[in-house]
């Protein structure tokens, strides 16, 4: 049956590590037999540039009718004077809202070839592998009431609320058992409970679901507050597997087990909503690097957090298991031959562009 992918490309390196995931696809429906069909569409500055809507009604439409979207990255210096609702992230964010999609899965992959990249010791880092599920609709970020206020003797105020409902908790702590069931069967709850009434509701709600649900008793749950979980991130970061945690967290969190592994150029992600009536899941998929405008149009981009953000489409919205391990382990064996772009350059080893690393990938798919 024929899956429709949204191909959003935005703006900075985003057409050009994008250019490599079409690339894939070509040769996946020539030599695999699949049917993926694909859409290309603007969202972000270059959206604003034509249409002056960093995403328009006719993009979402086609977002909420694909069976998955791939968004390159969105956002540049051009566009930081432009008032808050035009600004290219909005788009980001009305999809995310409009979409429902409520679960963001961040990996954080140390590759063996690689370990050299990490500011840490390789023995702390090597052969890394946890998964953050952050909370992604709710929180500090859309919580009302917000803005800024005048307030006596002319100053300002800034207000944003935290806010978080039972349900609102309780399905994205599915999602991590249900990913830890599937992994190495642990959970690490992460808020703050001694200071947030939020907070405390959070680690309720995650424990009550846990000890109510016995088709996860195979699965250990420990609670952490958010400031030590960030420490022992760098202190021993083996100790996880999967994390989850709320909107603010999640977001500082997943950077900084991002960068555990040496380059956010090799980290993929993806944002999923609940099942509708149907059965169906909307879902996003993007690299956790940003569009890197300095470096745009010189072929240096690395493409592998794209392509690997592609192969978690495969995964979870296209059903399409058997082929997103074979590009996942197609790019372990383009490291293993030495091949690095710029950002991930090591002595010894090969510098490519960005165009024969996305190639390098299909020959080891052939």
């Amino acid at each position: 049956m024929p899956k429709n992918l949204l191909l959003l490309a935005g703006d900075g390196i985003g057409p050009e590590i994008m250019d490599e995931v079409k690339k894939i696809i070509s040769w996946l429906n020539s030599n695999k037999n699949l049917e993926l069909n694909v859409t290309e569409e603007l969202a972000g500055g270059v959206s604003y540039d034509k249409h002056k809507t960093p995403l328009t009604d006719d993009v979402l439409y086609k977002a909420m009718d694909s069976d998955a979207v791939l968004l390159g990255a969105v956002g540049g210096p051009k566009y930081d004077q432009l008032e808050f609702s035009k600004r290219p992230e909005r788009a980001l964010l009305r999809l995310r809202k409009e979409l429902r999609l409520f679960a963001n899965l961040r990996p954080a992959i140390c590759f063996s070839e690689l370990v050299s990249a990490s500011s840490l010791k390789p023995e702390i880092v090597s052969d890394l592998d946890i998964m953050i599920v952050r909370e992604l609709t709710g929180g500090i970020y859309f919580g009302e009431p917000r803005g800024v206020e005048p307030i006596a003797n002319g100053e300002k105020r800034g207000i944003n609320t935290h806010v978080y409902t039972s349900k609102e908790i309780i399905r994205v702590a599915k999602v991590a058992f249900d990913l830890a069931k599937k992994r190495n069967k642990k959970v690490t709850s992460a808020e703050k409970s001694n200071v947030m009434e939020a907070g405390m509701l959070w680690k309720e709600e995650v424990q009550k679901f846990y000890d109510e649900n016995k088709n996860y008793k195979d699965v250990e749950l420990s609670h952490m507050l958010a400031d030590n979980c960030a420490m022992q991130l760098v202190r021993n970061p083996k100790q996880f597997d999967v994390i989850v945690t709320d909107n603010l967290f999640g977001d500082m969190l997943s950077d900084e087990a991002a960068m555990l592994t040496g380059s956010l150029g090799m980290l993929p992600s993806a944002s999923l909503s609940e099942k509708d009536k149907n059965g169906r899941i909307r879902s996003m998929y993007e690299p956790c690097h940003g569009s890197a405008p300095d470096i745009a149009g010189q072929g240096i981009a690395n493409p592998l957090a794209m392509i690997l953000s592609f192969a978690m489409a495969l995964k979870y919205s296209l059903d399409l298991d058997g082929v997103a391990d074979e590009i996942d382990s197609a790019v372990k064996a383009v490291l293993k031959d030495g091949l690095r772009t710029p950002d991930i350059m090591e002595d010894g080893k090969r510098k490519v562009s960005t165009s024969e690393m996305g190639s390098a990938i299909i020959d080891k798919l052939k």
